[in-house]
């Protein structure tokens, strides 16, 4: 069958996306999703996207890492379909959207950023000086002196298949303060099993990990990914924290058609 994609990109965070309202890609072939994903063999990019109908709002999101399988929320991921909604008049400046850990507000803001509202991050866990918080994907955050310094991918891996993760894994960011609304990140996802050039979700568990550290005051902190810059802010409530948003560029890469057959 022939299927109409665009890629799109958060920070240099890529992602292959389909409308498959009609639901008739092969969701289940793994290893079509990993061909289409692979960046010598196929399209290339960090996962990819359908986009389909919810009975509960606007769309409904369902993600792939790069290795095939279903995946957790993924926040730039997020933003590059509400940006894609919006192009093909799915939604307007605002809307909802369903993923795996419920459903979702985006909004395009004046300066043509995508911001999307997250769940609320209810739980934080310290591991000696690290931090653990899942904010609708699990991330480790590991603060270091200079993140130019660390080798992401050899350390990173070592975090994410040892314990307490193991196979199932988690995704790791190496966080370093600028000043008090600032810090740099660099992250090593599961699933593409190397460093992405920007992760959604770790520069929320960041931007919360040195807000609960008490290392900032403010509850509005910028991330310096390698691909560029996103913004996070929240509510902090009791050591929990809510109304927590996210938000940066989502920018339309190139369109074509692939044949499945």
């Amino acid at each position: 069958m022939n299927f109409q994609f665009e890629k799109y990109q958060g920070d240099g965070n890529d992602f292959i996306i389909f409308n498959d309202r009609e639901e008739s890609f092969p969701d289940q072939d793994h290893r079509l999703i990993q061909n289409l994903c692979d960046r010598h063999f196929g399209i290339g990019a960090d996962g990819l996207i359908l986009l389909r109908d919810s009975g509960g709002s606007d769309f409904k999101m369902l993600y792939f890492n790069a290795d095939g399988h279903p995946s957790s929320l993924c926040g730039n991921g997020s933003r590059c379909v509400f940006a894609f909604a919006k192009k093909h008049q799915i939604v307007g400046d605002q809307g909802t959207f369903e993923t795996s850990d419920g459903i979702h507000k985006g909004s395009i803001t004046p300066d043509d950023q995508i911001c999307i509202e997250m769940a609320d991050v209810v739980e934080i866990e310290k591991r000696g000086t690290d931090i653990f918080i899942d904010t609708g994907s699990p991330h480790h955050i590991a603060f270091v002196d200079e993140v130019s310094s660390v080798d992401v991918k050899v350390q990173g891996a070592a975090i994410r298949y040892g314990a307490p993760y193991y196979q199932a894994g988690s995704n790791v960011n190496f966080v370093e303060k600028v000043n008090e609304n600032e810090l740099n990140i660099r992250t090593y996802e599961r699933g593409v099993e190397d460093e992405t050039l920007a992760c959604g979700t770790g520069a929320v568990a960041a931007a919360i990990a040195v807000h609960f550290l008490e290392l900032t005051p403010l509850n509005d902190v910028n991330i310096n990914a390698l691909g560029g810059r996103l913004q996070v802010s929240f509510t902090p409530d009791s050591g929990q924290y809510k109304n927590i948003q996210l938000t940066g560029p989502a920018v339309f890469v190139f369109s074509g058609n692939i044949n499945t057959e």
